[in-house]
């Protein structure tokens, strides 16, 4: 049985890649998919091609049910429109994956504002923006139902192994990435309880465009000529749907990282040592004193 049978998904900058991927797989478990993607280039520029059509082409050739849009995720009316889009067409939005995003590395001392300012636009309002429109559609909802009436929603967040923990040259996505992380988080502290909609964040690993733009990642990520491909984006994709699945038995407000055959629980910004005054103000000569306690391994020589 399609496990997602009855389901409508939103996936943003679906029209390749990792993208690509989820709508595909979602799709072949059951779901009608909204397959956005702007059409742009890798680092943002506009292009003529319709990627999202071409994705949609491939579901409908195998029987599933979608729909194309090229809404501007990081735009408000754009998002807007997208849940639009989902609403005319299916009637209805369960499921939203953040997906969309682009590059602009540069080491940090290279780096112009506006590099800067795109990447973070287009990672953290595009996320920001479709979870905005789609959660305000979730709670009118909520609203609207009969008392005991219960909806299984799920948002899923794209974060990185670069934002989860750091890599040269990619200040902006980095920080960007982290900070989806601790969005996909704070969804589930504002929407969980209330509006029963569970929010994650996964971080994969693949081949992509925006890997294999990046000149320390291309050779690391390059398909095996035989066995097992580790690096394939299509190994993300069941866990993707498998989120979204009702049935689902993970809690909401995990972050995992997805990686060939390996998926990762992560736990950021964990509390460890921790140093006390006993009841003063710290002086520097205090601080001094206890300061081995701040070090898991003991002070630095």
């Amino acid at each position: 049985m399609q496990r997602l049978q009855g389901r409508v998904a939103i996936v943003t900058g679906a029209g390749r890649g990792l993208g690509r991927a989820y709508a595909l797989e979602l799709a072949r478990e059951g779901a009608r998919v909204v397959v956005n993607d702007l059409g742009g280039g890798l680092h943002g520029e506009e292009g003529n091609e319709t990627p999202a059509e071409e994705v949609v082409r491939e579901i409908l050739a195998s029987g599933g049910e979608a729909v194309a849009d090229a809404s501007d995720v990081a735009d408000w009316d754009g998002a807007h429109q997208m849940l639009e889009t989902a609403l005319s067409t299916f009637g209805e939005v369960d499921v939203l994956v953040n997906n969309a995003g682009i590059l602009r590395d540069r080491m940090l001392v290279n780096m112009s504002a506006e590099e800067w300012d795109d990447v973070i636009r287009v990672h953290l309002r595009g996320h920001f923006c479709p979870t905005r429109a789609v959660a305000g559609h979730w709670r009118a909802r909520a609203k609207a139902d009969p008392p005991g009436v219960n909806r299984d929603s799920v948002l899923i967040h794209t974060t990185s192994i670069s934002g989860l923990f750091g890599s040269p040259g990619q200040a902006n996505y980095a920080a960007a990435k982290s900070g989806i992380a601790t969005f996909a988080y704070q969804c589930h502290l504002e929407l969980n309880e209330r509006l029963k909609v569970r929010s994650y964040a996964v971080g994969p690993s693949a081949r992509t465009r925006l890997t294999e733009s990046s000149p320390a990642a291309v050779d690391a990520v390059a398909k095996p000529e035989s066995g097992f491909d580790f690096f394939d984006p299509g190994n993300v994709g069941p866990f993707i749907a498998w989120l979204a699945d009702p049935a689902c038995p993970v809690p909401s407000g995990g972050v995992y990282t997805v990686e060939g055959d390996e998926i990762t629980l992560i736990r950021p910004w964990t509390a460890t040592s921790k140093i006390k005054a006993g009841g003063r103000r710290w002086t520097p000569e205090l601080l001094d004193k206890a300061a081995g306690g701040l070090f898991p391994l003991g002070t630095p020589a």
